[in-house]
């Protein structure tokens, strides 16, 4: 039993040897003295490596560049109803509804009938003016009679003086009953239909859409008792376009300013979305901390809806000089801290920690850690970050 652990206790000896004779093969550790050692170097003594000739065509290497970039700013936004766009149906008369012909999603025009309203007061109205058009109907043909007398010397000046102010009065009173019928919202057609003597009075009122666009709440029933100027029968909104808030942080706040363009995406959509900032709050929200901001966003195919979050990236007009790599360069740790492999001397790397910002175009920037000119590896930095754990 002693000699099968002698010989279990050599095999893996030999193991071990042969895997660490491998990982030297690849990639062994750089021999260089500490004296002919930049600066930067020294201190990354611990972690200075060198690569193989063999494996050096597998690692793409290129210089920390200095660029000229707009600064953009994320952020996060819920989908709003666009207000300048969106307004509500109240009918002008008391009443039960009689009939419902939209329903939520409808699309309808300016004019549209939403809802019929059964009231007395409909009626009251057209037969108001109808009594009014009577009345200057009989009027004017009396202050035609008294014109027509005078003109042959059978009437008094008075007499004419005092049919014209019956005219008068009577058209008033016409004009006083047909502004009546305009608040009730009759159309032409159900006016012209109120002047014909034979026409039955209907007392159903239509609801108009005020606007053209989208039902996005309704708020009645059929049979419901609704009170003029008080009851709210639906929202319309034009959905064409949306309101995006979103929140900016007090560091970012002197970047952004109204018309700065804004890309905004959501993952359960391919395409992206568009708009521009048209109002920053002026005051600051007491729970979060930042200042609301409003995105003006154009919704084509009604895909975006009120309470969805998007991803914000607000393309301001403001630009900085900026040091970036590629991001594929920047690898991070166990403690998820980004870092880079530099080339200190042909095919000798070390690891160097980074800070790291803004994105763009596949590069990312270096706010500390590089300087500009330096060689970093851009791809296959994953090999190294492997080959040096085992040195």
């Amino acid at each position: 039993m002693n000699g099968w652990a002698k010989v279990n206790r050599s095999i893996s000896a030999c193991v071990v040897l042969l895997v660490v004779t491998l990982v030297q093969a690849g990639c062994g550790r750089g021999q260089v003295a500490e004296s002919n050692l930049p600066s930067e170097a020294q201190s990354e003594k611990a972690s200075l490596f060198t690569v193989s000739p063999e494996q050096l065509p597998h690692l793409r290497i290129g210089p920390v560049q200095r660029a000229i970039w707009q600064i953009n700013i994320e952020t996060t936004g819920t989908v709003d109803w666009d207000a300048d766009r969106t307004t509500q149906a109240i009918t002008q008369v008391t009443g039960p509804i009689t009939r419902i012909v939209v329903d939520y999603g409808s699309h309808v025009r300016a004019g549209d009938p939403l809802l019929y309203v059964s009231s007395p007061d409909i009626a009251n109205a057209i037969a108001t003016y109808k009594k009014a058009r009577d009345q200057q109907e009989l009027t004017r043909k009396a202050l035609d009679r008294e014109k027509e007398l005078l003109a042959h010397g059978a009437a008094a000046v008075k007499d004419v003086e005092s049919a014209q102010a019956d005219y008068n009065e009577a058209a008033t009173d016409v004009q006083n009953s047909l502004q009546a019928l305009k608040i009730f919202a009759i159309t032409p057609q159900e006016l012209n239909a109120a002047e014909r003597q034979s026409a039955p009075i209907s007392p159903e009122l239509a609801l108009r859409a005020p606007i053209a666009g989208t039902v996005v709440q309704k708020l009645v029933m059929p049979g419901q008792l609704i009170q003029a100027g008080v009851t709210t029968c639906f929202v319309l909104s034009d959905t064409s376009t949306v309101w995006v808030q979103g929140h900016i942080f007090d560091r970012d706040l002197p970047l952004v300013r109204v018309g700065d363009a804004v890309v905004e995406t959501n993952s359960s959509f391919a395409q992206t979305f568009h708009g521009a900032v048209s109002y920053v709050g002026a005051m600051v929200d007491p729970d979060t901390r930042t200042t609301p901001v409003r995105i003006l966003t154009r919704n084509p195919g009604d895909l975006l809806k009120k309470d969805m979050y998007l991803e914000a990236v607000i393309h301001t007009k403001t630009k900085k000089n900026i040091l970036s790599v590629p991001v594929s360069a920047v690898l991070h740790d166990s403690e998820n801290e980004p870092f880079v492999y530099v080339e200190v001397r042909p095919r000798e790397f070390a690891r160097r920690s980074v800070a790291v910002g803004a994105q763009q175009n596949g590069n990312v920037e270096i706010q500390s850690g590089l300087k500009e000119g330096e060689e970093v590896v851009s791809e296959g930095s994953v090999f190294l970050q492997f080959a040096n754990s085992y040195q």
